[in-house]
């Protein structure tokens, strides 16, 4: 008899621990696939009826959080964004039926306090039954985002502001935007309805973030590219080469020159071309001086051609040509070589070039995320500032630093300027080839307190301005970057 009890204590014993292992496999190792399954709504039904935590600006100012939901809702709570469009392309939305975008997707886990560090913090919350959610708090500062938003107005553009020490994100703003409590709402048509009348899939959509997800022709602010590839490693210095004083650039199998902005004559050395934006000589420069594989590589070493390491989702690429066929003559490279042809960036990748010129010639990891606080407001987790890639040497990003000041005291980008701080910067203007003629306007710059490395860098693009005139980013995004540069350094 007590055989028989053993055996069959065993039989149940080991059925049990079968029963336990399909379990645990079930929960652990299936667990991402049927949190993502799409027919699974359980864990969408469950994020969307708790709490989440708030996203915070840098300087306090509440972006998101999660209230309790009207009387007859199918939800506790409702998830409510306070400055409305202001924030929209760095929080996103958070939406039943089409899910997240922005800070509420990329750090979805925290504010549902489903990381490790948020579930379990002792062994007493193995037997305390409470929400735990966290609160994220990300680098953008309010006071700097509306002043991009003040200075760019009602023009279609984007400002992208970091500081060029960590690659924290100060200021992230397109025009237009949207209001992300439209989407958020509970009334589910409401939302399809709000959705749809922004037309998400067109590329002009308000709901796209072009500040870091869309790319554009970045014009003569390229040049800054280009004149740190040639210091780095060329042989380019303050005073040589100096290249010929002429209007135009050759441009092999064709009589369409590269000419210079309003047929002017320029030439010289790196700070005088950068001063007055001289095209000719930055297309002798790229093609002769550096050659295609040196811009490629140094293009590359800017970021160029890799997606960014940028904790908001969907950040788009910027890109530098890579294949030059040699039927195609010395066209393709000199229009690349200053920042026309299949040369593309978004916003935020020339502020993270500015950003490494501004510092020792590293590229540093943008982000946007600063910490995750739990419910006690202990911090659980904090972003790392680290390098991207060494872009250049500190010394080259000296050389550049000061022939981007001589453009903002005495060239094209005085506008910018900032009494009592230094100020470098390059302006552009990339020709759209429309009828009438128009171009988008930009202006790259750094600025910070005398004998201080600067605190801020910024890109600023205002687009489809008419005319094509060098002076249409010194006039036009200039002073937008200088209203950026002051609050940042407020």
């Amino acid at each position: 008899m007590n055989q028989r009890i053993a055996k069959l204590g065993m039989g149940l014993l080991v059925c049990y621990l079968a029963l336990f292992a399909m379990v645990n496999y079930v929960q652990v190792a299936h667990a991402p696939s049927l949190n993502t399954d799409p027919l699974n709504t359980r864990a969408l039904v469950r994020d969307f009826d708790r709490p989440r935590g708030q996203i915070l600006s840098a300087d306090g100012v509440v972006l998101a959080e999660s209230l309790p939901a009207p009387e007859g809702d199918r939800f506790e709570f409702q998830r409510v964004y306070p400055t409305g469009d202001l924030f929209a392309h760095t929080t996103g939305f958070l939406n039943f039926n089409f899910g997240a975008d922005g800070a509420e997707r990329a750090f979805n886990d925290d504010l549902a306090g489903q990381t490790t560090e948020l579930e379990f913090q002792s062994v007493s919350d193995l037997f305390v039954d409470r929400e735990r959610v966290g609160d994220v708090t990300l680098t953008l500062r309010a006071d700097v985002q509306e002043a991009a938003r003040n200075a760019l107005g009602q023009q279609r553009g984007s400002v992208a502001a970091v500081d060029p020490r960590t690659g924290a994100v100060l200021a992230l703003w397109s025009f237009p935007s949207f209001d992300p409590n439209a989407l958020s709402t509970h009334d589910q048509a409401a939302a399809d309805a709000n959705r749809a009348a922004l037309d998400p899939a067109s590329q002009q959509s308000p709901i796209i973030p072009a500040a870091y997800r869309k790319s554009f022709f970045p014009g003569s602010t390229f040049k800054v590219v280009t004149g740190a590839i040639g210091v780095e490693g060329f042989g380019v210095t303050d005073a040589q080469p100096a290249y010929p004083s002429e209007e135009e650039f050759d441009i092999d199998f064709t009589e369409d020159e590269l000419s210079n902005f309003g047929g002017s004559t320029c030439g010289g050395a790196l700070f005088d071309i950068l001063r007055v934006s001289c095209n000719s000589a930055f297309a002798h420069m790229g093609v002769e001086t550096i050659g295609e594989a040196g811009m490629i590589e140094g293009a590359e070493r800017f970021g160029f051609n890799e997606r960014p390491p940028f904790d908001l989702p969907a950040a788009a690429t910027s890109t530098f040509p890579t294949d030059f066929a040699d039927d195609e003559g010395n066209g393709p490279l000199a229009r690349a070589s200053i920042g026309q042809g299949n040369v593309s960036a978004t916003p935020l990748q020339m502020a993270m070039v500015v950003g490494a010129l501004a510092g020792d010639g590293a590229v540093m990891v943008p982000h946007v995320l600063d910490r995750v606080t739990d419910d006690r407001g202990e911090v659980v987790r904090t972003f790392e500032p680290s390098v991207m890639t060494q872009a250049v040497s500190p010394a080259t990003a000296a050389t550049m630093r000061e022939a981007m000041v001589g453009v903002v005291e005495s060239g094209s980008g005085q506008a910018g300027a900032i009494d009592g701080f230094v100020v470098g910067g390059k302006t552009g203007t990339a020709q759209l080839g429309t009828s009438p003629p128009s171009s988008h306007a930009w202006f790259v710059a750094f600025a910070g307190r005398p004998g201080e490395p600067p605190a801020v860098a910024v890109a600023v693009i205002v687009e489809a301005q008419p005319g094509v005139s060098e002076v249409t980013g010194g006039r036009v995004a200039a002073p937008i970057a200088r209203a950026v540069m002051e609050a940042a350094l407020g």
